[in-house]
């Protein structure tokens, strides 16, 4: 039996024992590498803040910083898998670590939100390719199930763990006096994990059958843009202004070509026909409506300390470690759990714990800026990731036959960063609406004087609530400061409730969409054949 990079391997009970050669130094460098494209990933999450405050930001302008970054990496991740394939997975780590480091370079000196939006893209065209290559790097150069699972979850480690700090240095950073210098950091570490890798890292590829979908690549990318485009703008611009509706109408197009030209390509970045598996539309389905819910919540929770309260960065960073930190923490207990009980169980329990910290966020007083309210609510959203982010890939694999593994895993593997992306898309448009319409219509009728009523309706038009909560006391309009606080108070409860409601619904659905249906665990034990890596870098049983 050969891996993809025509390494030759046993199938016997000692195969486990031997190591292909550059096994640590490839597994070190990876998952360097995917611990930086994390921190750059999370970074800004801590400084909502302080971009509000010195880029003179609105809403929306925040939103666009996160969506940026995720939306490079779901419209481009399966072409990247391809292009490591066709030309090498160390190159193509290399290339998305110098992206990162331009990416930081340019969010580092960004005079405007604009500007930081561009690098926030850069940095997100890279990670989509650090992402895919390290770990199916790591895989090529492994020779059995069970060695395979080892690094997979190691690798998963350095991913929650770049979670979990980058928050952190950017607390410590703001701290010092300006939130420049962690993406300067960023630069260091990106150029670093640069060295490492093409140092380190075991040259691999799989060119056979691979070829780039073009026509499929377009129409996904433009597509998803446009909608969610239309998705952030809605609340501000008015969801029935041309462009909103355009956005909307051309992006459903866009989305429709890209299903048909999937149904005739010979070779798609997206099989459909995957779909006809009910076991896998329900893990599909959950898969994004489960993790929109997560990072939705993990977005409004750093809208809330920041821009709304705000709060001291190392204290959001100091929170996230409770929301980021248990899936780093757990990864054994999760490893064990996975052999042990059906995934399918762990999904659920995953998201049951996660509405419910999802809900208890929904009690909170958007007055009160004490952080003990918030330790529970984000523990339980901590562990319900936790058990979920390794579970949703288990049940999707568990649900195909061996042969269709590989294309399964990919799939979901970019459906999951789809719902990633559409967390903040989703919680940014629900609390910004609900806060717009709250405060004009408590505006009419708070008794301010004529002047400052005037002023602070025309500040809310131009940036809504949150520019009106930035107002420095004595300026024109401040006297509404605490309308435009109690509204995005009342803005961001209803998001948090959205998240809440997603995650059971994502619990539902795996609970009763998963009753009757067997799967397919041919490589679970012993001495089955190896796993060949998919072009999306998670492991796949190869065919029997």
């Amino acid at each position: 039996m050969t891996l993809d990079n025509e390494t030759t391997t046993s199938q016997g009970p000692t195969a486990g024992a031997a190591r292909t050669p550059g096994y640590a130094g490839t597994l070190a460098a990876a998952c360097g590498a995917v611990f930086v494209a994390q921190v750059a990933n999370a970074l800004p999450a801590s400084l909502n803040g302080l971009f509000q405050e010195d880029l003179h930001t609105h809403g929306s302008q925040l939103t666009w910083v996160t969506a940026a970054f995720m939306i490079a990496v779901v419209c481009f991740e399966f072409t990247f898998g391809v292009l490591g394939d066709l030309f090498g997975r160390r190159r193509l780590v290399a290339a998305g670590t110098v992206l990162v480091a331009a990416g930081s370079a340019v969010s580092a000196v960004a005079p405007g939100v604009q500007v930081l939006w561009l690098g926030a893209a850069l940095s997100g065209l890279g990670a989509g390719a650090m992402f895919p290559g390290s770990l199916t790097a790591i895989t090529a150069v492994t020779r059995t199930v069970r060695q395979r699972a080892h690094a997979v979850a190691v690798w998963s480690g350095f991913l929650s763990a770049g979670a979990a700090v980058s928050p952190l240095l950017g607390g410590m950073f703001a701290g010092l006096g300006s939130w420049r210098g962690s993406f300067w950091v960023l630069v260091a570490l990106a150029l670093a994990s640069m060295v490492l890798t093409l140092t380190l890292v075991t040259e691999s590829r799989a060119p056979a059958g691979r070829r780039l979908d073009v026509p499929g690549q377009i129409t996904f990318a433009v597509g998803l843009i446009l909608v969610l485009y239309g998705a952030v703008e809605g609340p501000e611009s008015g969801w029935t202004t041309l462009p909103v509706m355009l956005a909307f109408a051309l992006g459903v197009c866009f989305l429709a070509g890209f299903v048909v030209v999937e149904l005739g390509a010979e070779s798609p970045i997206f099989d459909l026909r995957l779909f006809r598996n009910r076991a896998f539309t329900v893990s599909s389905v959950v898969a994004v409506v489960g993790m929109l819910a997560f990072l939705g919540a993990c977005f409004a929770t750093s809208m809330w300390l920041g821009p709304v309260q705000h709060q001291d960065p190392i204290r959001v960073g100091i929170l996230f470690l409770l929301l980021q930190g248990p899936a780093f923490l757990l990864i054994p207990a999760v490893s064990r759990l996975l052999h042990r009980v059906a995934a399918s169980w762990l999904l659920t329990s995953g998201f049951v714990l996660m509405a419910i910290g999802c809900l208890l966020f929904t009690r909170l007083d958007v007055t009160d800026q004490a952080l003990g309210a918030f330790v529970a609510p984000a523990l339980l959203i901590g562990v319900g990731f936790a058990l979920t982010v390794s579970s949703v890939t288990a049940v999707a694999l568990d649900s195909v036959p061996p042969h269709l593994a590989g294309m399964a895993s990919a799939t979901t593997n970019m459906l999951r960063d789809l719902g990633f992306a559409l967390g903040p898309v989703v919680v940014g448009a629900v609390a910004l609406s609900n806060a717009g319409s709250a405060f004009t219509a408590n505006l009419a009728g708070a008794g301010l004087p004529t002047g400052q009523a005037a002023a602070a309706r025309g500040v809310a038009e131009a940036g809504g609530p949150i520019a009106v909560n930035s107002l420095p006391s004595g300026a024109p309009g401040s006297a509404a400061h605490a309308l435009a606080l109690d509204a995005l108070g009342s803005g961001f409860g209803t998001a948090f409730l959205v998240c809440g409601v997603a995650a059971a619904v994502a619990a539902a659905l795996t609970a009763f969409g998963m009753i009757g249906v067997g799967t397919h665990r041919s490589s679970d034990h012993e001495g089955a054949a190896p796993l060949t890596p998919d072009h999306n870098g998670l492991p796949a049983p190869t065919a029997p």
